[in-house]
């Protein structure tokens, strides 16, 4: 394991301490000011926490992340546009410094997909955000890999040095078939990223699940002990095509919800 991922543990660890009630105004504080992270969103007060790592995956209160309405595609989760690509029917991605095949990025679960061009949407997570991960459409979960890797910082500057990080880093690959076709979200691990959930699934799983798992339009779907980057996989042989909002610019800010394209 390299130092990055020995690092991760770690900090997952530390994430995960106790802290003692009468110090949790200070410590959650802190890290409100030095993310900047917005607590008052939260479903309980942020005292009621017992650790950083648990406040740091908090849900959200009702309401908090309406769901916009059809034929709006939800964007998965809160974070900034980091890239949007289309991926040519040779498979090879190439948005904002990065190159890489679909097979590399979705391992086995490529071959799960129909085959030729796809569109790729990702948003980056940082500190400050929502660290639920929710599905853009009703689904059914079909197959998961945990493909190892490794866990390079996945912060705008240092994509722009390695041109194939998201491939390249520890990632869970979810195939998802809606009434609309087949689509992938790849969630990607990165540096003191220590662990990512899916909901119903147990960790580490590896290919077809027995009985595949449902989750509702804009329903939560897994998360992020930290913080990383979420990517949408559409292929365009899908029954609906999905079109990006002509007004995205990279580096926008998005939310957990609001439509970031739609079905056409």
């Amino acid at each position: 394991m390299s130092w990055r991922g020995r690092l991760s543990l770690f900090v997952g660890w530390a994430a995960d301490i106790r802290v003692p009630r009468p110090l949790r105004p200070l410590v959650y504080g802190l890290f409100a000011r030095l993310s900047g992270a917005d607590l008052s969103e939260g479903q309980l007060p942020a005292r009621e926490y017992p650790s950083v790592g648990a406040l740091f995956v908090r849900r959200l209160r009702p309401g908090a992340r309406p769901i916009c309405p059809p034929p709006g595609l939800p964007c998965p989760a809160d974070g900034r546009l980091q890239a949007i690509a289309r991926v040519s029917a040779k498979g090879v991605f190439e948005a904002k410094g990065q190159r890489f095949t679909r097979a590399e990025l979705l391992g086995p679960g490529d071959s799960w997909l129909p085959p030729g061009a796809l569109i790729g949407m990702t948003v980056y997570l940082s500190p400050r955000d929502y660290h639920r991960v929710h599905c853009p459409l009703e689904a059914r979960l079909l197959a998961a890999w945990t493909l190892p890797g490794e866990r390079f910082s996945v912060a705008p500057a240092v994509v722009d040095r390695r041109p194939a990080i998201h491939a390249e880093n520890e990632r869970v690959v979810l195939v998802l078939e809606a009434e609309e076709g087949r689509f992938a979200l790849v969630l990607v691990g990165a540096l003191n990223v220590g662990r990512i959930r899916v909901l119903g699934l147990p960790s580490a799983h590896q290919g077809a699940l027995p009985q595949p798992l449902r989750f509702e339009r804009g329903g939560e779907l897994g998360r992020f002990e930290l913080g990383s980057t979420a990517i949408l996989i559409w292929p365009e042989a899908n029954r609906r095509r999905l079109v990006p909002l002509a007004t995205l610019e990279p580096d926008q800010p998005l939310r957990l919800g609001a439509a970031w394209g739609h079905l056409a």
